[in-house]
């Protein structure tokens, strides 16, 4: 029996984590921990014992957990860790806050944190994974992050320490990012929230947003993501590969790669995190096998297989 210190937030024990993903798939988690405050996460990380595996979770929008479920304590922040506050063209967000919702708060002080606007998901995930789109990434525009480390302590990451990368950073392991802050240029408030809205509709055009997925599947082969820079060449995005391949549409069980956007996986109402991501592998290999080129998956995974 697992002894876990006794938190002032929200405990669950075995908690399905399939409600808590885009996907809408995955097993339970050991434990889900919902922190009422930095203190209460502090205290719990120090207490906790060095051999349980610790998971930061964000709003799940880019996550696909299998259906056996994580063999960790699930740590997920809430209320408490999503306050947004703008200083001049400093913008200091909770990792909990909506990436949407920071865009918009920027852009009403005249900040422009526009590429934040369409990407999925909270400022933790947008760290943690370097998100950018239209050319600009965190990476650019992140001066500081704030992290409770596995042994409890508040420590403050620089850009340097997190060592951004293509949809990568380095934050240690166990470590929970609990706040970001940003500088970015300044702009027009009303010209910002129209680049937005421009944005949106250019997104929905072109996106399944209806439909139940997690974004970019894979990473584009070039190493850049929509960024619409001169060297992201048009031959080299993931949904031209897929579609080369014959797969735009394929399915397996209630998995589907998207007839508007190849690069979606989809679940169209019933798949497991097998079938999402047997697909996903299906489609790998046939990348591989028509244009010798190796898709690297964007969508996180984790958790064990659904055993017999």
């Amino acid at each position: 029996m697992t002894t876990l210190p006794t938190p002032r937030g929200k405990l669950t024990e075995s908690r399905n984590l399939n409600d808590l993903t885009w996907l809408r798939v995955g097993g339970p988690a050991d434990f889900l921990f919902q922190p009422a405050d930095i203190a209460d996460l502090q205290t719990f990380m120090r207490d906790l014992l060095a051999d349980i595996s610790v998971f930061p979770m964000g709003v799940g929008s880019n996550l696909i957990v299998r259906d056996g479920g994580l063999r960790a304590v699930v740590i997920r922040l809430g209320r408490g860790f999503n306050a947004i506050s703008v200083e001049g063209n400093t913008v200091t967000a909770g990792a909990a806050a909506l990436d949407a919702h920071v865009a918009r708060k920027a852009a009403d002080e005249g900040v422009d944190l526009t590429f934040l606007r369409t990407i999925p998901g909270s400022i933790g995930g947008a760290v943690r994974m370097n998100a950018g789109c239209y050319g600009s990434y965190t990476a650019d525009v992140l001066r500081k992050a704030t992290i409770v480390t596995r042994q409890g302590d508040v420590v403050d990451l620089t850009p340097e320490d997190l060592n951004f990368r293509y949809r990568q950073s380095d934050l240690p392991a166990g470590a929970v990012l609990i706040s970001a802050t940003f500088e970015g240029p300044s702009g027009d408030p009303e010209e910002l929230h129209a680049r937005m809205s421009a944005q949106l509709q250019k997104r929905d055009e072109s996106q399944p947003t209806k439909d139940r997925s997690a974004g970019s599947t894979f990473r584009n082969p070039a190493g850049f993501s929509s960024t619409g820079r001169a060297d992201d060449v048009h031959d080299l995005k993931a949904w031209k590969v897929i579609d080369d391949a014959g797969m735009r549409g394929a399915t397996l069980g209630g998995a589907q790669m998207s007839e508007k956007h190849s690069n979606f996986l989809i679940n169209t109402g019933d798949a497991s995190a097998a079938d999402l991501e047997g697909l996903g592998e299906e489609v790998r290999k046939k990348v591989y096998e028509t244009s010798g080129i190796t898709l690297e998956w964007e969508i996180m995974r984790v958790g064990d297989p659904l055993t017999e």
